[in-house]
């Protein structure tokens, strides 16, 4: 579809949930894609995007942001503790800050190089096995724990089962956010982000419908 018709979409959908445009940041999902892609897309003036790896953003990015004034890159993909040193100084936020260990490693980080990206909560609202986050019923205690660690929880992130309605693990999310005071709602990538904002996204990750069906080795 392109750059043009995703945000295009997002407005609409914005305006259409009587919400402004510009609380809705689009964040341009570019793991696995050809450096060429990427930087056609920085050309459009596209400044926000999303990684998977850090291994992956670290060969990639640091290039891109000496040229691209004003560039953030966020990891929305899981995290291993070992790697936690460098996302802290790769990305400007982590959306899959999903259980204990990995907060703490986080706050001592944090305290030792005195900087933190802002951090996303990941929720697993369908409550899957094989999938990562904390579980609903967990959530706020987990949030408690982490501001007690003195980290930037800016907000939660989720992804729905691929078998149920988005919508409902949305509003739920939304849910969670509301009761513990948070504003950031991670939410909705390309076939469910425009009932992702309308039910609060301020962030929607959407890669192929931007760059193309991802390559890969």
């Amino acid at each position: 579809m392109g750059l043009t018709d995703i945000r295009d979409r997002i407005d609409t959908a914005a305006r259409e949930a009587g919400r402004d445009p510009a609380d809705v940041h689009l964040i341009a999902i570019s793991k696995v894609q050809p450096n060429e892609r990427v930087e056609a897309v920085l050309k459009e003036g596209h400044r926000l995007f999303g990684e998977n790896k850090v291994q992956e953003a670290e060969s990639k990015w640091p290039g891109f942001r000496e040229r691209y004034a004003g560039t953030q890159v966020h990891l929305v993909g899981p995290l291993q503790s070992n790697k936690a040193r460098k996302a802290i100084d790769l990305f400007d936020a982590i959306h899959s800050l999903d259980r204990p260990k990995l907060a703490n490693t986080l706050a001592r980080l944090a305290q030792e190089t005195g900087t933190c990206p802002d951090l996303f909560v990941q929720v697993n609202t369908g409550e899957e096995e094989q999938k990562a986050g904390i579980l609903p019923r967990d959530a706020d205690a987990f949030i408690a724990d982490c501001r007690d660690l003195d980290l930037p929880v800016r907000g939660l992130m989720c992804i729905p089962p691929v078998d149920e309605t988005p919508s409902l693990h949305f509003a739920l999310l939304a849910k969670i956010a509301e009761r513990n005071g948070l504003e950031g709602l991670s939410m909705g990538m390309s076939a469910d982000f425009e009932e992702a904002i309308a039910l609060g996204a301020t962030h929607v990750r959407v890669g192929s419908a931007i760059f193309g069906a991802r390559v890969y080795d």
